[in-house]
């Protein structure tokens, strides 16, 4: 049985930092607070998902959480689960979707861990490894960076000699000056084809800052580059707009990425035709359960489901289920290394081989490497 739930605030180190428009860039080296969310059950087995410390506050713990999960079986995940997802009426918004998703991907990891089986394992099994695609970091005016178009084209070669096979492309937004802006995207995009040649499958997320006729340019333009997927040019409260583009375009558009409403409304852009393929991802729709779900819709409508972010959780759903027909692995930057290990870790869960792929873990839960020491002797904060 479930005996406590709880969180434990720590200081780290990282090398990135988010702009005022919420968007990670390089950084100098520099302590930042992190999170840990800790099921515990009564055998002393912890199931653990990093969190942000302001994403699961004391208050929704004890509110929403712990009154389900503590005394629970936590096998008994699809039910509590749905216990969870029920509460969040009551929350006010309070109890997020992105709260519910870290609440029950730790659950996963628990019971992975007391089966001594792989999550992915758990799921079904239905892959060992899965190709990669590098998903940069947005534009940005760091000489050298990812600040023009040849900028672009110079790091998408980087990525090829490292073993990629496809490349999804972050361009600018705001606050750096003048962005968004089509012609800028369509100039990066252009470098990037040119520059990697017809072998290398690339990727455009425009990030929903367009109208319908701005995204049906820059659509338009993609097709002309042979681009595989079109993500998120528009905001994503608005089915219509995507209903309007996919209708007029031969690439296929992807989404929704951050629409609330869990796989229900992946659902709703399925059957009203707003998407191509289909997106989901655990901190998206409130956990590995629900995206599973997801995957699942998808399949019964002979739509490819594609998994959003990278970590732990999404290899889950990925090696389960073989959903997706790549991993998505970064954010990535010139000036980044993004395979530093933080202290908070022993190890990366997803090293990239010559070939471009990322092996699922083996060890038991979701594969993981925690430096619990290091977590335990640099808490600030535990609630």
């Amino acid at each position: 049985m479930i005996e406590r739930v709880e969180v434990s605030v720590f200081t780290t180190t990282a090398w990135t930092a988010v702009d005022s428009g919420g968007h990670r860039h390089p950084s100098a080296e520099h302590e930042v607070r992190e999170a840990v969310l800790e099921i515990t059950d009564s055998d002393g087995v912890v199931g653990r998902v990093q969190v942000h410390p302001d994403q699961v506050r004391p208050a929704v713990l004890e509110a929403y959480v712990r009154p389900v999960l503590v005394g629970a079986d936590p096998w008994d995940r699809e039910r509590l689960w749905r216990l969870m997802a029920r509460r969040q009426r009551g929350s006010h918004g309070r109890f997020t979707d992105r709260a519910l998703g870290f609440v029950d991907t730790a659950l996963w990891d628990l019971v992975g861990k007391r089966a001594e089986l792989p999550v992915w394992k758990l799921l079904g099994g239905a892959r060992s490894s899965i190709p990669a695609y590098a998903s940069t970091m947005c534009g940005d005016s760091i000489p050298g960076g990812l600040s023009t178009p040849a900028d672009y084209a110079s790091f998408a070669k980087q990525l090829v000699d490292q073993g990629y096979r496809a490349i999804k492309l972050h361009t600018w937004m705001p606050p750096v000056a003048g962005a968004p802006s089509v012609r800028a995207d369509i100039e990066a995009c252009a470098a990037v084809r040119d520059a990697v040649g017809a072998g290398v499958a690339l990727m455009l997320d425009a990030n929903h800052w367009y109208s319908r006729t701005e995204a049906l340019e820059l659509g338009k333009a993609l097709e002309e580059l042979d681009f595989y997927w079109f993500e998120e040019p528009m905001e994503e409260a608005s089915t219509s707009s995507y209903r309007w583009l996919a209708d007029q375009l031969l690439i296929p558009v992807i989404g929704p990425e951050v629409a609330w409403g869990k796989h229900m409304s992946r659902a709703e852009w399925v059957v009203s035709g707003a998407c191509d393929i289909l997106r989901a991802g655990p901190t998206d729709v409130g956990g590995i359960t629900p995206t599973v779900k997801a995957v699942h819709l998808a399949e019964a409508f002979n739509v490819d489901c594609e998994i959003h972010g990278d970590g732990s959780a999404s290899l889950a759903v990925l090696g389960g289920t073989d959903a997706g027909r790549w991993y998505e692995r970064g954010l990535l930057h010139p000036h980044h290394d993004f395979d530093r290990v933080p202290p908070h870790r022993l190890a990366a869960v997803d090293p990239l081989d010559g070939a471009g792929n990322v092996t699922l873990p083996t060890s038991p839960g979701l594969g993981d490497a925690w430096n619990v020491e290091h977590i335990r002797s640099h808490t600030v904060e535990r609630w």
